[in-house]
């Protein structure tokens, strides 16, 4: 087992300028959709779907779109991330669920490996029933401790774990939940985090009060240490703080504001930490735009 290595942040980048980019499209593709997407929103990362979002189906890539994908992304420095199936649930109390879960992730980092990516996104969890909560993280570490360990083996992606946005009895929501999730693994070296705003501040995470995002920053530092953080989805919200609703809005235009945004991009926690916009796209234009805000926000901030 390779549980005891300590942990290591994931490389950045050549140019050493913060990645910031956004959840591309795949269909028909991954180069056909992709790169173009690159080069009409300026994205300096890049997150897509190895498969059906919303479904358990294992497609198999195309050699040549692969190829030519993890070509392009080199050829710009750009980092890329695999979101996994939303549906993945290691912690629910049916058993074909975490088998689907486990498998779906198994292939995101085999799809991961053939693209080039740094990190496989997957969502914490939840254990559905209240009876089921204590064989919850159990299940967890069951399931997740060999992806692990055979990722670091074969050099595959790291894992990122993603907070909810709460409710539904969810493992991780608040970011002081991470804590027992990371331990439940024994802190492996392979498995990092990712923090969606938005969840965040569903989860009831003051973001727009004066130093909440900083405050938010520092207890997830508390809880992971400082080199756990490996990806920012940076979504502003349609709602309110702690209704545990996931609904994504413009950088700027929602309950968060921009202010939150910059205070995350100054933090030491997020330094050079890649950033993917998963906004409302409107065609390119919306993340086009979301990028070119938070480009905007964090200049000041540049060394």
């Amino acid at each position: 087992m390779t549980s005891a290595l300590p942990a290591a942040p994931l490389p950045r980048p050549r140019s050493g300028a913060r990645p910031v980019g956004g959840h591309a499209p795949a269909a028909g593709g991954l180069a056909k959709s992709a790169l173009p997407y690159l080069a009409a929103t300026g994205a300096t990362a890049v997150q897509v779907y190895v498969g059906n979002p919303r479904g358990w189906a294992l497609p198999e890539g195309v050699p040549a779109q692969d190829e030519a994908f993890r070509a392009g992304c080199a050829d710009r420095d750009v980092p890329a991330y695999v979101h996994a199936s939303l549906l993945v649930n290691l912690g629910s109390p049916t058993p074909e669920t975490v088998a689907h879960s486990t498998r779906a992730l198994a292939h995101a980092l085999r799809r991961g490996a053939a693209i080039g990516a740094r990190g496989v996104v997957f969502h914490a969890g939840s254990a559905v029933d209240a009876a089921h909560g204590d064989a919850a993280l159990l299940q967890v570490r069951e399931a997740l401790l060999p992806l692990l360990d055979e990722a670091a083996d074969r050099g595959y992606p790291r894992l990122l774990v993603e907070p909810s946005a709460g409710g539904g009895r969810s493992l991780a929501a608040r970011v002081q939940d991470l804590e027992p999730y990371l331990a439940a693994v024994d802190r492996h070296p392979w498995l990092g985090v990712c923090l969606d705003t938005c969840h965040a501040w569903a989860a009831g995470h003051d973001l727009a009060a004066a130093g909440g995002m900083s405050a938010t920053l520092d207890a997830l530092t508390a809880a992971v240490g400082p080199d756990r953080l490996w990806l920012v989805h940076a979504n502003d919200s349609r709602d309110a703080c702690g209704s545990r609703r996931d609904r994504h809005e413009t950088i700027g235009a929602g309950t968060i504001g921009a202010p939150a945004f910059a205070e995350l991009l100054a933090h030491p926690a997020a330094a050079g930490v890649p950033v993917i916009v998963e906004t409302p796209s409107k065609g390119h234009a919306g993340h086009a735009a979301d990028i070119a805000t938070l480009g905007r926000l964090s200049a000041p901030h540049l060394p």
